[in-house]
């Protein structure tokens, strides 16, 4: 696959939350925990509507300039007082839409992430990605995040 032009990062909006839930459900693992449906389920509209009011979070979409959502990530603020009260920036759910991936959309979404989390003084940014994603895994490595911790789940 070729690489696109740069994508516009951008907040997202109410109609997009379908489009970003469809790209939370393309694997296994969030086929399994997500639910497609029209009408949408109120608990992404509800979740969505939460996030908007977070000054500490950022929802964004990866705009491909013609109008489509082809990625998107979610950007925490958490302030802290350990490492001498740093803030750190908490990345989340990055997904590339299927047919776009392997043209560097992902990059440029974290990247975003990254200068976005230091310009709101985060002295580090941190993100999780499931044990069995180990192409994901390299990818982060090589975008310089360094394996540093074991991740523990509780569900509910």
């Amino acid at each position: 696959m070729s690489a696109i032009p740069e994508v516009t990062i951008r907040a997202a909006r109410r109609e997009d939350v379908g489009t970003i839930i469809a790209m939370l459900a393309d694997d296994p693992l969030g086929g399994a925990r997500e639910r497609i449906e029209d009408p949408l389920p109120q608990s992404y509209v509800t979740a969505f509507e939460r996030l908007q009011l977070d000054p500490n979070i950022l929802l964004v979409v990866a705009d491909d300039g013609e109008g489509a959502v082809v990625g998107c990530l979610q950007l925490c603020i958490l302030p802290g007082l350990s490492s001498q009260g740093a803030s750190r920036g908490l990345i989340e759910d990055v997904r590339v839409a299927s047919h776009c991936r392997g043209r560097g959309i992902g990059e440029q979404m974290v990247q975003w992430a990254i200068v976005e989390a230091r310009a709101r003084e985060c002295r580090l940014v941190e993100l999780l990605t499931h044990h069995t994603r180990v192409d994901a895994q390299r990818f982060y490595e090589r975008l310089g995040f360094a394996r540093s911790h074991v991740g523990m789940t509780l569900r509910f």
